[in-house]
């Protein structure tokens, strides 16, 4: 979802613009794209690939 197309309730104007302390606070709440700048689908996509890498090493390694 994108901030350009949201009006602020409190004082009517695109929280894109940030006139208010309300829009500011929402727009930054939006633009935060979970953790070090990676979205939260990349991030669980990355936890997927290391549980079969990990995996794989420990069928190999015969554990």
């Amino acid at each position: 979802m994108s901030c350009e197309h949201l009006v602020c309730a409190q004082c009517a104007h695109p929280v894109i613009e940030g006139r208010c302390s309300l829009c500011r606070a929402n727009r930054e709440r939006m633009h935060n794209h979970g953790f070090a700048g990676l979205s939260p689908a990349l991030i669980a996509f990355l936890l997927v690939v290391l549980l079969f890498v990990t995996l794989v090493l420990k069928h190999l390694s015969g554990l």
